[in-house]
Parts: C-alpha cells; structure tokens; sequence
C-alpha cells in the first residue's frame, strides 16, 4: 500500500478533530463570551449540519478541480478558520470560524478517501479507504479529552490553535509528497437523493441518525452532566474522557469483527440494545465509582461498533451504489450529531441535565425500530470484504 495513505489519514483526523473538540469546553466557552450553555451547544449543531451536508455539494461544485490544488486550497480555508476561531471573541464570530471549519473539513474527508483510492493499488483500495476512516473515528472520540487537556491548562482557544498549526504541518506534507491527481467523476446530488426511495434504504440511514441522535443528546453535555449532576472535579472529567475514548476507538474493530462472525443483522442489533442498555443505567450507577466507570466504557465502545456492521449491509445489499451509500450514511451520522446536541441543549434547558441519558436511550431505542425494518428479509450471513 503507498504510505502517502497515511497523510491522508491524518488529514482526516484533523479535519474530524475540529468538530468536537470544543464538546468537554461548552461550559468554559459560555461563559466566556456570555451565552448560555445550549446557545454554545450550537456551535457542534451548525458544525454537524454544515459537516454533513457541505461535501455532497462542494463535491459537485468542484468537480473539475485538478484534486491536489482543491486540497491544498481547502487545507488553507480550514486553517483560515481554526484560526478565527482561536481569535474568537464574540458568539457569531465564532460560529462564522466554525462554519468555515465544518465546510472545509467535510471536503477534506472526501477528496482523502478518493485520492487514496487513486494513489492505491486495487489490492490494498480497501485498507487504504479503512485507514482513513480509522483517522476520522479517532478525532470523533479522542477530540474531546484532547481538547478538555489542553483547554484546561491554556484555555478553550489552544486547541484551535493547535489544529492550525497540525495543518499548517500537513499542507507541507501534501505539497511535497503528493502527486496530482486526475478528477474523477462525482455522482449528482440528484443520484444521492434518488437512492432513499428504497424504504429499507431510508430507514438504515435513519438508523445511524437516531443512534447518534441518542448518543450526543448525553454525550455533547456529559461535561457539565458530570460536574453537576456528580459534582466531579476537572482532573475526574479528563479521566472519563479518555477512558470514553479509548473504548470508542476498540469499539470499531469489536464491531468488525463481531459482524465477521456473527453477521452484520445480528451484530447491529446486539450492538444497538447493549448501548440504549448501558445508558438507561448509567443514572444509576452512579454512587459505585468501578460500575459507573465500566458502564461509561461499554457505551463508549458500543457508540462506534455500529458502523462496521451497518457498512458491511449497505456494501452486500445495495454494492451497486455503495459508495453513495457511503457518503449519505456519513451524512446521516453527522446529521445525528446535530439532533443531538439539540435536543440534549432542550433538555438542559429545562433543567433537566439529569434525564439526559434517559432521553438519548430512548432515541436509540427508536434506532432499534428502524433498524429491524431495514434489515427485515436480508441475510444474516456476513459480508466478507478481503480488502479490509
């Protein structure tokens, strides 16, 4: 496999990075530039909506971009806007910053799974296309005790500050080591939205929504959930941060290779019963430090197990149009992100921080619903991929 896939990987990690670095920091943030805590809440909303539905369209807008030029460009438009953002004193400054972030994160995402799978050879496409995502995943849950860190000790700008700098680093990278690569086609968006006719189709992507919807409506306020609720102290918070994140990481090959041998039907399923499960329980796990802390990293590896087995069903049963698949279920999964940290921000609102977990597990169980739906008459058999 060429090792310049591993560039990308990092691309993609920091590109995911931006996203919810700031998640263990909303408290910090609204108080700083005098909001309130749903109100910076927001700004992981507008990242999540704008993550997901910028790269369809930029995709198409830019189509007949020589595609090392567009990255370097888009490289430089993030970097723009992480720098806003760390210079950030206002409320709609920085959402601005993170609107430019999210726009141009998003593109990056996509032209590092298509230029690897250019650069690659066919035998190795399909562990190149994996590291990338292994990148993303590891900023999505790794973001947030990163950015709790270093918030901490230098204040809620430093992470932004850092991930300028993180791209400065890889705009160099991909100026030297990067050939030019040749455009390929990109399906319309017309062709991405014609695809959800198929019910089953629809109701799988649902799926991934409800199932992030219920995570981040605990998950984007699990910091104050922990100091108000359990009147936790900062060093505590970091703690579970990173043991959340390390779980979630190791999820995604649990999830993998439970979908090898039992099947992506039977894997979604376990998968999606033990999360809502181990959240309608956490509430009470809470005056017993070692169960609360092994429940907080059974949630924290199931939260990315689904995925594997949800694209091994959408390669096996719809691989004519996986790649668009691939694309809307990505769509459909920050389109989640966004829910969530809504309806956790209504819930907040309300004074209710303490039913967060309740109401997230109750979204997730709605994920079983459709998911039953979508993987009704489908085989059970397992969809073996010799590329990853």
């Amino acid at each position: 496999m060429d090792k310049r896939v591993y560039l990308f990987m990092v691309v993609s990690f920091i590109a995911g990075l931006a996203e919810l670095i700031i998640v263990g920091l909303l408290d910090v943030i609204a108080d700083d530039i005098g909001v309130s805590l749903s109100a910076a809440g927001l700004l992981i909303t507008a990242f999540s909506l704008t993550f997901a539905v910028a790269a369809p369209v930029l995709m198409v807008a830019t189509a007949a971009v020589e595609r090392k030029r567009l990255m370097l460009t888009t490289l430089s438009i993030f970097f723009v806007g992480n720098v806003l953002a760390a210079l950030s004193h206002t409320y709609w400054l920085l959402m601005t910053a993170r609107i430019i972030s999210a726009a141009s994160g998003s593109l990056l995402v996509v032209l590092c799974i298509t230029m690897a799978s250019t650069i690659t050879a066919p035998p190795h496409r399909g562990r190149a296309i994996g590291l990338i995502y292994m990148g993303i995943s590891a900023s999505l849950v790794l973001g947030v005790p990163i950015g709790i860190m270093m918030g901490n000790i230098f204040g809620w700008q430093a992470p932004f500050v850092a991930i300028s700098c993180f791209t400065v680093m890889t705009m160099l990278g991909i100026l030297v080591l990067m050939p030019s690569v040749h455009v390929h086609d990109t399906p319309s968006i017309q062709t991405q939205w014609q695809s959800l006719k198929n019910s089953r189709l629809l109701a799988a992507h649902l799926t991934t929504f409800l199932f992030l919807a219920g995570h981040y409506t605990l998950y984007g306020y699990l910091s104050p959930y922990l100091k108000n609720v359990l009147e936790l102290n900062e060093t505590w918070v970091t703690i579970i941060y990173w043991l959340f994140g390390i779980a979630a990481v190791a999820g995604g090959a649990v999830g993998g290779g439970l979908s090898d041998k039992w099947g992506y039907k039977q894997t979604i399923y376990s998968v999606i019963v033990l999360f809502a499960v181990s959240m309608f329980v956490l509430p009470f796990t809470t005056t017993a430090t070692t169960f609360f802390l092994l429940t907080v990293m059974i949630w924290g590896a199931m939260s990315w197990a689904l995925s594997p087995p949800m694209q091994t069903y959408l390669a096996e049963t719809y691989h004519k149009t996986s790649d668009i698949q691939q694309s809307l279920n990505n769509a459909a999964l920050h389109t989640g992100i966004a829910f969530g940290s809504v309806s956790g921000g209504l819930v907040v609102e309300q004074g209710a921080i303490h039913h967060t977990p309740t109401v997230g597990a109750l979204l997730v169980l709605l994920a079983l619903g459709t998911a039953v739906y979508a993987l009704a008459k489908t085989s059970t058999a397992s969809y073996q991929h010799s590329s990853l």
